[in-house]
């Protein structure tokens, strides 16, 4: 899940794919990724990983790490045990 979101910021947002980019590398509040990058990489959670995500829940206390978007992504995907 954290490889995906990687690549995808690395790839599409940053336009360098051999950007490596750390699972605690703050994304919104060092400047890596603009208002519109927020945007672009929530329709992309959303449309890759098939959960909803909130407008409240796009901010930088929620989405500044992979790590954090991880867990945001793990607490909505439906749980597979009945």
């Amino acid at each position: 899940m954290v490889d995906q979101i990687m690549a995808y910021i690395s790839t599409e947002l940053l336009k360098d794919p051999t950007r490596q980019i750390r699972e605690d590398e703050p994304l919104i509040s060092s400047g890596l990724i603009d208002s519109f990058g927020l945007v672009d990489l929530a329709l992309f959670i959303e449309d890759t990983f098939g959960i909803r995500i909130e407008d409240v829940e796009l901010t930088s206390s929620v989405f500044d790490t992979t790590s954090e978007l991880a867990q945001l992504i793990s607490k909505k995907l439906p749980s597979s045990t009945p």
